[in-house]
């Protein structure tokens, strides 16, 4: 792993675990031009294959929680029609981007911005829920990213796909997005800011994690 990676990797943990004052100091660079850098932060997130690792629930909690505080330039209802098309967008285009290639991506070989294994899982997703995957991927980071472009690989018509995308995001958003806005400025949320972000990722991260130990320890 050369030096401009971990420099990379360093940014990205830092950004997340302190999103709150990230976003602070973008929003007094940058004023309303940030609502095109969550807009680009989600649709990248969703939308490529390579960008799981991109913020996801955390980014739209603190943006909810921005929002909130008095003089903020930001609108939560804007910010939720901003995530919600960015994540949509994302989705389609990540779809057809499944599409596009096809199965053939399944024999990739694994690099440092690429594991093939990902949609490996993400298949199995498809195979044990159905339909209902695209909806339960939007709250589990890296699955969200790779479920679209499963889809378009073929387990899932775009007719069926839209729709269940189209729910997941409304769902998504509003709840993180908006528990953010109403919730975020309690002093109990902003003196612990931190260890609910690092609880936020935590909690999203322990199904995909439940089910690569159970893959991996024997007898399971």
């Amino acid at each position: 792993m050369d030096h401009t990676l971990t420099g990379i990797l360093l940014f990205l943990a830092d950004f997340i675990i302190h999103i709150d004052k990230h976003l602070v100091t973008l929003a007094g660079e940058y004023g309303l031009w940030l609502y095109g850098i969550l807009f680009l932060i989600v649709f990248c997130e969703t939308g490529l294959v390579v960008t799981p690792f991109l913020p996801g629930d955390s980014l739209l909690f603190a943006a909810g929680s921005l929002a909130s505080i008095a003089g903020s330039s930001l609108d939560p209802n804007l910010l939720f029609l901003v995530f919600f098309t960015a994540a949509i967008t994302g989705d389609n285009l990540n779809y057809l981007i499944g599409r596009t290639i096809g199965p053939k991506v399944f024999s990739y070989e694994k690099s440092r911005f690429f594991n093939p294994e990902h949609l490996v899982r993400t298949n199995g997703f498809f195979t044990r829920y159905g339909g209902k995957t695209i909806i339960i991927a939007r709250f589990i980071p890296i699955v969200r990213t790779f479920t679209p472009f499963v889809a378009g690989i073929g387990a899932m018509p775009y007719s069926r796909f839209i729709g269940y995308s189209v729910s997941g995001a409304l769902l998504w958003v509003a709840l993180f997005c908006y528990s953010g806005y109403f919730f975020g400025q309690l002093p109990v949320v902003q003196e612990n800011f931190k260890l609910l972000i690092l609880g936020i990722i935590l909690v999203s991260v322990m199904p995909p994690a439940i089910g690569y130990l159970k893959h991996r320890l024997p007898g399971k």
